[in-house]
């Protein structure tokens, strides 16, 4: 089957190791099950699979995509679940949890197994396109949101690096919530689509937020750190779930955290339940995820140089033919 995946670990040029061409199609498990992707979405990820964090050179050739939307082996429409193991479905006592790509072949193919467990239905509002757009940056964005930082309706929140796909997400899931949301981005049509998305304000990089926040919802990492924990309100969250631009801020604003009493949370995924919460709250709202552009699966390179460069603004859809 076609597929694409990482062949090599290239930590300073990351696509040197991107291949198309292919790979061999799954095989039968125990309670496993095969679906046939019509709708996989890019993620971050991806681009750190190829820099070989999470994935050991010896799990290569490593098919790549944590997310799809298919068709599973009964006809039914469906949305896979990434975090294998999480509960202990489909894997035996000693194999760790692990997401799709570190572990098990992933969703840049024509067909991807997963644990039975994994799966589950597909919404009839969403488009396989939709729905493949969810399990990873939207189910991250929907729990760094009403799990970790807890906010409800009425609190704001201030979310760092609009444009890519978790950010997009908070500003469109905190908006549908009645959150207050401000954003940021160093680019100025970046941060006109944000406003549109339903940001009241959004800002360059580092300005001074018109008031204090509730929570902050940080990807980038060693660029904003020291600005989302001066955004915060006493007693605020900053819930932390990437580090695009690195991982050691020059100010690691200590003394601001303790006498504030700031609460710093880290976020990863999400769980099986928190993924079908959230694709009941985008079937029964209206609320879709931002598509920047779908590709056919045999130009998944142009996605993922698009990624690389931070020209998207929301996810990157491949479907294969």
């Amino acid at each position: 089957m076609f597929a694409a995946y990482a062949a090599r670990i290239d930590r300073d040029q990351p696509l040197n190791g991107l291949e198309l061409g292919e790979r061999p199609a799954p095989e039968g498990r125990p309670g496993w099950t095969t679906v046939k992707v019509k709708a996989a979405s890019l993620n971050h990820h991806d681009l750190w699979s190829l820099r070989g964090v999470g994935l050991a050179e010896d799990k290569l050739p490593m098919i790549l995509g944590c997310d799809a939307a298919g068709i599973d082996e009964d006809g039914n429409e469906v949305v896979l679940h990434s975090v294998i193991g999480q509960t202990g479905h489909g894997v035996g006592p000693k194999e760790p949890r692990s997401i799709l790509t570190e572990r098990y072949q992933g969703t840049f193919a024509e067909q991807v197994s997963v644990p039975v467990w994994n799966v589950l239905p597909k919404p009839k509002e969403l488009s396989f396109e939709e729905a493949a757009c969810l399990p990873t940056a939207w189910l991250t964005a929907y729990r760094m949101l009403f799990t970790n930082a807890g906010v409800r309706p009425g609190d704001s929140v201030l979310v760092q690096g609009a444009g890519g796909g978790v950010a997009t997400a908070a500003i469109v899931l905190g908006k549908a919530a009645g959150l207050r949301v401000f954003a940021t981005s160093r680019d100025e049509a970046k941060r006109k689509r944000a406003v549109d998305l339903g940001a009241v304000e959004a800002l360059e990089s580092g300005a001074r937020l018109p008031q204090r926040v509730d929570a902050v919802i940080e990807t980038v990492g060693a660029a904003t750190w020291s600005h989302s924990v001066k955004s915060l309100k006493p007693g605020g969250t900053l819930v932390i779930s990437g580090a695009t631009s690195g991982n050691q801020p020059a100010h690691a604003e200590l003394t601001r955290i303790f006498f504030l009493e700031l609460k710093v949370v880290g976020s990863t995924m999400g769980t099986k339940d928190e993924l079908e919460d959230l694709l009941s709250f985008c079937a029964a709202t209206g609320v879709r995820p931002v598509i920047d552009d779908v590709l056919p699966l045999d130009r998944a390179r142009e996605g993922f140089e698009r990624m690389e460069s931070g020209g998207q603004f929301g996810k990157i859809v491949l479907t294969p033919s």
